[in-house]
C-alpha cells in the first residue's frame, strides 16, 4: 500500500513521443532542439490536464540532455538525464504562482536567474498557473523575461491565458494546447488498464473519456476510482453506476414514446429517471445532446463528429433513420429554450414534463402536415390533366379555321367550318353568297358595328373568337378584317 502511486503520476509521459493529443507541438518543440533555436520564454496555455507542466519538464530535461536522439528525445542515460528522473536536478526549479504570487516571490527568483547550472547548459525555470500573479509582480518579472541571462530559459504554463498582461504575453513563444479527443483518451486507457491487469468493456472506457472532458489526468483518475469500485472489472453498468452518469438508453425509450406520441410512457420514463436522483437540468441538456447526435447520424459526411463505440453507434443510425431532419431540429430548439429556462422556472419537474408534452405534439404536427400534403397533390395533378384537352381543341380549332381563311375566293362561296368545345355537338355548316373581289373598295366597317351578321342566328351558339372568324369569312375584304380581328384579340 505505500508504494501505490496514481495513474495519473505513475504513466505520465516522460518522452515527446509518448505525450498524447499534442503532436503538432511536441514536433515543434523537438526540431527547435534538433536546430539548436531557442526562446527565451515559452507559455504553454490550454485546458487542465491536456499536458502542459508535462511537456515543460519533458523539454527541459531534453535541452539538458548530453547525448540527445537524432528524433530530439532525451537518452535517460546520462547523468543529467538521471538527476531530472530521480528528482535531484538542479537546474529545473518549478515555482506554483498560485501561492507563490507577491512581489518579493518574483524578486527572490530574479536573484536566483543569476546563477549559472552547475550541471548542463541552461537552468529551466517552470512557473505553473502563472496567471495568478499580481499585476505588481508581473510589472517586476517585465526585465527579466525580457533579457535573461544566456543559460536561463523560462517555461510559463496557466490554463486562463486572458488573465495575462499583454507585456508578458508579447515576449514569450505561445503554445495553444488542445483537449484530448475521446478516441485518443480511450486508447491510453486501454493500454493502462492492461498494464495494470484490468479487464474492461470498450463502452465503460468510452464513458470514461467523454466524463473527463478533454483531460487524459481527470481521465486516469477516474479510471482509478471505477477500477476500485469494480474489483479490476471494468463494465459500462458498473460506471454509469459509480459516476451517477445518466444512461443513454433513457433517452432512446423517450424518443421511442416521442415518435409514437405516447405522452403517459414519456411521464413515467421521466418520473423514473428522477427518482434515481438524477438533476433536471441534466436531463434537458442530455436530452438536447441526445437529438444533437441522432441529427449527426443522419448524413454520412457528419457522422465523423459523433465519438462513441461502434455498437452504440448502430443504435444511433437505426433512430436516425427513424426521424426526420425538421422534427429534430424542432427537438433540439425546444429542448435549448427549456435548458434556457429552467433555472428560473419555479416548478422545475412541470418544465421538463411539459417540454415532453410538447416534443410529443412535435411529432402529430408533422404527421398531420404530411398527410396534407398527400392529399393536394394528386388534386393538383388532376386539374392539369383536365385543363389539357381544352388546350389542344382551341389549337386544332385555330389551325383548322386558319386553313379555311386561306381558301381562294375565287370560286364564289366559302364554308366555314367550326368545331364547338363542348362535347357532343354536331359541326356547324353555313353557306355564303357569291361574292366578288371586286365588288366593293371602300374602309370596312368594325365587327362590332357590323350588326347585320351580328343578328344572324346561326352566331348564337359562337363565342367572340368563333363569331370573329365567321365574321372574316362574310366580308369581302379578307385581308383588312382578318387584321382587325387580331388586334381585337389582342
Amino acid at each position: 500500500m505505500d508504494n501505490y502511486i496514481v495513474s495519473a503520476r505513475k504513466y505520465r509521459p516522460s518522452t515527446f513521443q509518448s505525450v498524447v493529443g499534442q503532436n503538432s507541438l511536441t514536433t515543434t518543440l523537438k526540431n527547435a532542439i534538433i536546430n539548436n533555436k531557442l526562446a527565451h520564454a515559452y507559455l504553454f496555455c490550454g485546458p487542465r490536464g491536456v499536458g502542459k507542466t508535462t511537456c515543460a519538464r519533458i523539454f527541459a530535461k531534453t535541452i539538458n540532455c548530453f547525448h540527445p536522439t537524432p528524433e530530439g528525445e532525451a537518452c535517460n542515460e546520462c547523468e543529467s538525464c538521471r538527476s531530472f528522473n530521480e528528482n535531484r536536478s538542479l537546474n529545473i526549479h518549478e515555482l506554483d504562482a498560485a501561492s507563490n504570487n507577491s512581489v518579493d516571490d518574483i524578486r527572490a527568483l530574479n536573484e536566483q536567474v543569476r546563477i549559472m547550472p552547475q550541471l548542463g547548459k541552461y537552468k529551466v525555470y517552470i512557473i505553473d498557473e502563472v496567471h495568478m500573479l499580481s499585476p505588481a509582480a508581473f510589472n517586476a518579472f517585465l526585465k527579466t523575461l525580457e533579457e535573461p541571462p544566456h543559460h536561463a530559459i523560462f517555461i510559463l504554463a496557466t490554463t486562463e491565458k486572458h488573465k495575462i498582461l499583454p507585456t508578458i504575453l508579447s515576449r514569450c513563444q505561445i503554445y495553444d494546447f488542445n483537449r484530448i479527443s475521446i478516441n485518443d483518451i480511450v486508447e491510453y486507457l486501454a493500454n493502462v488498464a492492461k498494464k495494470e491487469s484490468i479487464s474492461y468493456e470498450r463502452e465503460a472506457l468510452n464513458i470514461i473519456a467523454q466524463k473527463a472532458d478533454g483531460g487524459m489526468r481527470d481521465a486516469l483518475s477516474i479510471l482509478d476510482q471505477v477500477a476500485g469500485f469494480s474489483q479490476g472489472n471494468i463494465t459500462y453498468k458498473t460506471v454509469i453506476e459509480n459516476l451517477n452518469v445518466l444512461d443513454y438508453d433513457y433517452y432512446f425509450r423517450i424518443t421511442d414514446a416521442v415518435l409514437q406520441n405516447n405522452v403517459a410512457q414519456c411521464l413515467l420514463i421521466l418520473n423514473e429517471i428522477l427518482s434515481k436522483g438524477f438533476d433536471g437540468q441534466h436531463i434537458v441538456s442530455g436530452m438536447a445532446l441526445f437529438f444533437r447526435d441522432v441529427l449527426v447520424c443522419k448524413d454520412p459526411q457528419t457522422i465523423v463528429l459523433f465519438e462513441v463505440g461502434d455498437a452504440v453507434k448502430e443504435k444511433y443510425l437505426e433512430l436516425a433513420r427513424r426521424c426526420e431532419s425538421p422534427f429534430l431540429f424542432k427537438a433540439m430548439e425546444l429542448t435549448n429554450e427549456t435548458d434556457l429556462s429552467y433555472r428560473n422556472s419555479k416548478n422545475k419537474r412541470f418544465a421538463i414534463e411539459l417540454l415532453l408534452i410538447r416534443l410529443c405534439q412535435l411529432k402529430a404536427s408533422t404527421e398531420e402536415d404530411s398527410k396534407k400534403k398527400i392529399i393536394i397533390e394528386p388534386i393538383v395533378a388532376i386539374e392539369k390533366i383536365e385543363k389539357q384537352p381544352e388546350i389542344v381543341e382551341q389549337n386544332s380549332f385555330e389551325k383548322e379555321t386558319e386553313k379555311t381563311l386561306k381558301e381562294p375566293v375565287a370560286t364564289g362561296k366559302s364554308i366555314a367550318r367550326v368545331r364547338l368545345k363542348e362535347k357532343g355537338r354536331e359541326l356547324f355548316e353555313s353557306e355564303g353568297e357569291n361574292t366578288s373581289p371586286q365588288a366593293e373598295s371602300h374602309e370596312v366597317e368594325s365587327p362590332v358595328q357590323t350588326t347585320l351578321i351580328e343578328d344572324d342566328p346561326a352566331l348564337q351558339l359562337f363565342t367572340d373568337r368563333e363569331k370573329y372568324m365567321y365574321m372574316a369569312e362574310k366580308n369581302p375584304n379578307l385581308k383588312n378584317l382578318v387584321i382587325e380581328f387580331n388586334l381585337r384579340l389582342n
